[in-house]
C-alpha cells in the first residue's frame, strides 16, 4: 500500500494517495449541465442550492429552466418570490427558492449582481452556509478550499480511518480530514479531486453496496484492509411521504401556484380533507415560513401576489 503520512489531526494515523481518483473521474464523471466550462458562477450556486437533499435526476430539469428564464442574479431579482416557488415546482424544500430569490436581491444590491469569490462573502449571502459557499468557491472559482458533503465525508471515513459509515458532521474534523486528502495531489488538481470526492461516494463508495471492486484506491481503502467490517452507525430511515405534513403542505401550496392571484380558504380546505387539523398545521407552517401570504379579506396567496 502506498500511504502518504498526514500531520493534521483528522483523527487517522494516514491517508491514502488519492491521486488515481483523478484519473478514475476524467471517465466516469457524469455529464452535468452545471459542470460544463461555459457554466458561471451564478449558474453553479443555483444548482448547489437545488442538489441539497434531491437528486440530480429531479434537479435537472427545473436547473435547465430556471436558468433560461433566470440566466442571472439580477434577472431572479427582477421577479417575485411567488415566480422563484412557482417555478420551483415539485423539486422539494420550497423555501429554497425563496432564500434562492432572497440570495439574487442580496447579490443585487451588495455585490452588483455578481457572485462573490471568497467563501466569507458568500457565507453572508440569505440561504447560503459553509459547504455551498465552499463548493462555490472551488467549482466555480477554482480556489483551493476543502467542500464536504455526506459523499465526501463516507469516501473518507473508509479509505483514511477504516470505518464503514462517517461520523457525525464535525466541521473541523471534516475540514481537515478533506484538507489532508487535497494535499496528496498537486495544488492546481484539488478543485478537481474535491469533485472527484463527490462523484466517487455518489456513484461508487455508497452507503449501501459499495463497488469495491470498481473504486481507484481500493488497494489503500484501510477500511477494506480491515475486512469491510460492519457499520456501527443505524441505516437512516427512509422518510416516508405519503400523509405527512410535507405532503399536506405541497398540496396546498399546489393549489397556489395554479391560481391566478388569491384563492378563498374553501380552495384549500379542498385540497386536503383527510385532516383538517393537520391542513390547518400545514397552512400555518407556510405562513410562518413566508411562503404563502393571507389577504385583508382572508383569502390566500403566494408570497406577494396577495
Amino acid at each position: 500500500m502506498h500511504f502518504v503520512t498526514s500531520t493534521r489531526d483528522t483523527g487517522a494515523d494516514s491517508v491514502p494517495d488519492f491521486t488515481p481518483v483523478l484519473g478514475w473521474f476524467d471517465a466516469a464523471e457524469r455529464d452535468l449541465p452545471w459542470r460544463a466550462p461555459d457554466v458561471g458562477a451564478w449558474a453553479i450556486l443555483v444548482s448547489e442550492v437545488m442538489l441539497q437533499q434531491t437528486p440530480v435526476v429531479r434537479v435537472e430539469p427545473v436547473w435547465r429552466a430556471w436558468m433560461e428564464r433566470w440566466p442571472t442574479a439580477a434577472d431572479l431579482a427582477a421577479a417575485t418570490g411567488a415566480d422563484a416557488v412557482r417555478a420551483w415546482g415539485k423539486l422539494g424544500y420550497p423555501r429554497r427558492a425563496m432564500r434562492l430569490h432572497a440570495c439574487a436581491q442580496a447579490l443585487v444590491e451588495r455585490f452588483d449582481g455578481a457572485v462573490p469569490a471568497d467563501v466569507d462573502e458568500l457565507l453572508s449571502l440569505p440561504g447560503v452556509g459553509d459547504y455551498t459557499a465552499r463548493a462555490v468557491a472551488c467549482f466555480a472559482f477554482g480556489q483551493d478550499v476543502p467542500v464536504v458533503d455526506i459523499n465526501v465525508r463516507r469516501v473518507l471515513a473508509r479509505a483514511a480511518d477504516g470505518d464503514s459509515d462517517a461520523a457525525a458532521p464535525s466541521a473541523k474534523r471534516d475540514l481537515a480530514a478533506a484538507t489532508a486528502a487535497l494535499e496528496t495531489v498537486p495544488a492546481d488538481r484539488r478543485t478537481r479531486l474535491s469533485a472527484g470526492l463527490m462523484e466517487l461516494g455518489a456513484l461508487v463508495c455508497t452507503a449501501r453496496s459499495p463497488r469495491c471492486g470498481e473504486c481507484p484506491i481500493h488497494a489503500d481503502c484501510a477500511w477494506l484492509a480491515a475486512g469491510a467490517p460492519a457499520g456501527t452507525v443505524a441505516p437512516r430511515k427512509v422518510q416516508k411521504y405519503e400523509g405527512t405534513d410535507r405532503q399536506a403542505r405541497g398540496r396546498l401550496l399546489d393549489v397556489l401556484r395554479g391560481a391566478d392571484g388569491a384563492v378563498p380558504r374553501a380552495a384549500l380546505d379542498l385540497a386536503w380533507e383527510r385532516d383538517p387539523a393537520q391542513r390547518d398545521r400545514a397552512l400555518d407552517s407556510l405562513l410562518v415560513d413566508g411562503l404563502i401570504e393571507q389577504t385583508g379579506d382572508g383569502r390566500f396567496a403566494l408570497a406577494g401576489e396577495g
